[in-house]
């Protein structure tokens, strides 16, 4: 008997549509700064209810460009939540800020208004407001974002929202992206994410200044536009660097891909909504929590995570037992603040104990659009044997 196929915890669905794509541009006159750019993002603009979509390399370029383009800078102070991907707080340190976080909610492993509420209230009597939150929508389930935004109100912080994991997602009605609490928010379009355009990201805003500055920061700082130059014209050629930016341009070869792919957005999120059911069904019962959605959020699910009980069989071996079946279930996340390089700036175990408990017991289950009914019973199974082994 054959082994059986692997199983990883998240991958890409390519289709023979998405390959034409990316072949038109390879045979077309522009591999890069070419039309797939600007058609990308305003179909993304579109499909998330935005005004204004900027495409760059990746969503950690996004992160970046977002802070910048919100001043912040040395002095400043950024929060986020410590169950994410280290970018979420890495963008905030590449402009010179100050980086804290705030623990999350048990039940939906998002940042915690509550602790957020607190510390506010503690930072704003020392004089250490933030000058940014960065909420993170983890595994695709949205934030409570009424209640971030009506802190942000209060406290006067500004609002990036990290949906890396959530494009197709809903909340209060409307689509993540949209912008009605957020200054901006930030999309992921990597391999395992709901869409792909190889490597890439996004940053929307309903504010047309906000945009301008992010063109300008993934592109040099530099400028062709004739209405914003500052010195005289010399000729067709002439351009201007009038702040610091990077190259951090998405290729057309890769806009392309996404906006193929893009297509199939509502088709991919529907798989995993009800892949994610079934997971719901077939482990009700079993010693394991799961995340739980906020009333008005709809999950894109970009993740399926369970904890196993503490007092039962040790995750780490559950996750070997999996493995060793070829499930390749995976952990996310680390949380940020335990990270060696974190550590180094004062942070230690212990600062966040909810998030340090989620980690001790999360385990990411297989979920993708490709995934089979047959191929999810196997992991069913092997996830029960591995429990009551």
């Amino acid at each position: 008997m054959s082994a059986l196929a692997a199983l990883p915890y998240g991958r890409q669905s390519i289709s023979e549509a998405d390959i034409d794509a990316v072949v038109a541009v390879l045979r077309s006159d522009w591999l890069t700064q070419g039309p797939a750019v600007p058609a990308f993002e305003q179909a993304v603009a579109q499909v998330c209810g935005s005004a204004h979509a900027v495409a760059v390399n990746s969503a950690t370029s996004a992160l970046h460009i977002a802070c910048l383009a919100l001043g912040v800078g040395p002095g400043d102070r950024v929060w986020t939540s410590p169950n994410t991907f280290v970018a979420s707080a890495n963008c905030a340190r590449y402009c010179g800020a100050e980086v804290d976080f705030v623990d999350i909610d048990p039940r939906t492993f998002n940042l915690c208004p509550e602790r957020l509420a607190e510390k506010l209230e503690r930072a704003r009597a020392a004089g250490r407001l933030p000058k940014v939150v960065i909420p993170v929508h983890f595994a695709g389930q949205p934030c409570d974002m009424v209640t971030l935004a009506a802190l942000a109100r209060a406290y006067g912080f500004r609002i990036i929202e990290d949906a890396s994991h959530a494009i197709g997602a809903q909340y209060q009605g409307e689509p993540v992206g949209c912008g009605r609490h957020s200054d901006i928010t930030v999309l992921s379009f990597h391999p395992v994410k709901i869409i792909t355009s190889g490597e890439g990201g996004m940053a929307l805003t309903q504010d047309p200044a906000l945009a301008r500055r992010m063109q300008l920061l993934r592109s040099h700082g530099i400028t062709r536009e004739a209405d914003e130059l500052t010195l005289s014209s010399e000729g067709p050629w002439h351009y201007e660097q009038q702040l610091l930016g990077f190259n951090y341009r998405m290729t057309d070869l890769q806009a392309a891909l996404g906006l193929s792919q893009l297509q199939r957005l509502r088709e991919f999120v529907q798989r995993r909504q009800a892949l994610a059911a079934r997971y719901d069904q077939a482990l009700a019962g079993l010693p394991l929590d799961r995340q739980h959605a906020l009333p008005g959020a709809r999950s894109a699910h970009h993740l399926y995570v369970v904890q196993v009980d503490e007092a039962g069989r040790p995750r780490a071996e559950v996750l070997q037992r999996l493995r060793a079946q070829g499930i390749l279930c995976n952990v996310h996340y680390i949380p940020v603040h335990t990270q060696p390089d974190y550590r180094r700036l004062g942070f230690a175990p212990g600062d966040f104990p909810a998030a340090e408990r989620y980690h001790r017991r999360a385990l990411s289950l297989p979920l993708y659009a490709g995934l089979d009914e047959a191929d999810q019973d196997r992991v069913v199974q092997a996830l029960k044997e591995a429990l009551q082994a």
